[in-house]
């Protein structure tokens, strides 16, 4: 098993919620099995993050992989967690555990020459709508026009929706959304994330702004340990989607969402959550509750692929004609681990400008990709 960091300078020092960064960064892993086929995956952990994980993998988790048959991959999930429940049921050992599983499927698919999509019961859809993420802060006093300008081009791009970054003050945050609103237009997909920046109070008053500026969904409006919360906001706020999950872990912390009637829109993030073996049953458990699953993205193109395959997957909810669609979350700002990365590139740009904003997963056995070694041992910082 072999842990690969990569990280490479931005060209412009880049913001949220909860802080801002000037380097991007992709924790990659590769499982080489004796039969000569290396299996692909990502781990969750940006900047610092990123080498707590590398030493968690190496010193904890390896030792539980090495001489294991890597088709056993219900086996080796529950051995793992099993061995790291006292030490993290959540944060970062899960994150590890989800790089590993993503990795074992992708051998299981290249074992069995068949794609991740075909694995998981087959695509439900061979096209979805891709949306543009974007309009981070910057430390500059003309935010509102740049958000402005910034979604005009995600629109001019070819996406059909997309989604801002919020959480500067409910004020501020207003002038915000009204400028990505004109900037994008009536009648286009948008939404809001706070990233965990609000009290209750705050948020349903932010929430109420963005519902009278036609937003879709508002993602991760208060901390998200607060489950009584959420749903206070939630009913405060009717007419406008709450989102959230991407800040929690496995089956156990998502169930405490969709029972607690937390949210609208349930975003576990397959690379923290558990890996795909853990996505899986949690999509399940959100279809019990009647609730949508919109996969949260963050990484690589690695990682972009394995949720091209989840979003093809995931069944519609409840069915019918006019029917709630997942989309595919697709950072649109400088980024050279997409569409560098691989050999052969996803080309989702290219894809939606051709395709009406839609795109489909990679076609090969398992996530379908393989690496840019040349690209790899350039950027790898460990």
């Amino acid at each position: 098993m072999e842990s690969i960091i990569l990280q490479h300078d931005m060209e412009e020092e880049l913001g949220f919620a909860q802080g801002y960064y000037s380097k991007r960064t992709a924790h990659l892993l590769k499982v080489h099995t004796d039969q000569g086929i290396v299996g692909i995956g990502e781990v969750f952990g940006a900047g610092s993050f990123a080498f707590a994980n590398q030493a968690i993998l190496n010193h904890v988790i390896k030792p539980l992989v090495i001489g294991r048959n890597p088709l056993d991959i219900g086996v080796i999930w529950h051995d793992i967690y099993n061995a790291v429940r006292d030490h993290g049921q959540k944060g970062l050992p899960i994150c590890c555990l989800s790089g590993v599983d993503i990795a074992l499927w992708d051998i299981l698919g290249k074992a069995t020459s068949l794609p991740l999509y075909q694995l998981l019961g087959g695509m439900a859809r061979e096209q979805f709508v891709a949306y543009g993420y974007g309009m981070m802060f910057r430390k500059r006093a003309d935010l509102p026009a740049i958000y402005e300008e910034e979604v005009a081009r995600i629109v001019e791009m070819g996406f059909t929706a997309a989604k801002m970054k919020i959480g500067l003050g409910v004020q501020k945050d207003q002038e915000l959304a009204a400028a990505v609103r004109r900037g994008a237009g009536d009648g286009f997909k948008l939404m809001a994330d706070a990233n965990h920046a609000y009290t209750v109070g705050e948020a349903s008053q932010l929430g109420r702004l963005l519902r009278d500026l036609d937003y879709y969904w508002f993602e991760e409006p208060i901390m998200p340990e607060d489950y009584d919360g959420y749903r206070s906001v939630r009913d405060a706020v009717p007419g406008i989607n709450i989102a959230g999950g991407e800040a929690e872990w496995t089956r156990f912390g998502h169930r405490e969402l969709l029972s607690r009637r937390c949210v609208d829109i349930l975003q576990p993030e397959v690379a923290s959550t558990g890996g795909i073996s853990e996505f899986m049953r949690i999509l399940s458990m959100a279809h019990a509750f009647g609730t949508p699953v919109m996969p949260h993205v963050w990484g690589s193109d690695v990682l972009i692929a394995v949720d091209m395959h989840l979003v093809s997957v995931i069944p519609d909810l409840p069915g019918g004609l006019c029917q709630f669609e997942p989309m595919l979350e697709y950072d649109t700002t400088t980024n050279l681990f997409h569409e560098r990365l691989l050999q052969e590139p996803l080309n989702i740009q290219t894809q939606v400008k051709e395709q009406g904003g839609r795109v489909g997963p990679p076609q090969g056995p398992g996530i379908g990709i393989e690496l840019n070694e040349d690209f790899v041992q350039r950027y790898r910082v460990a």
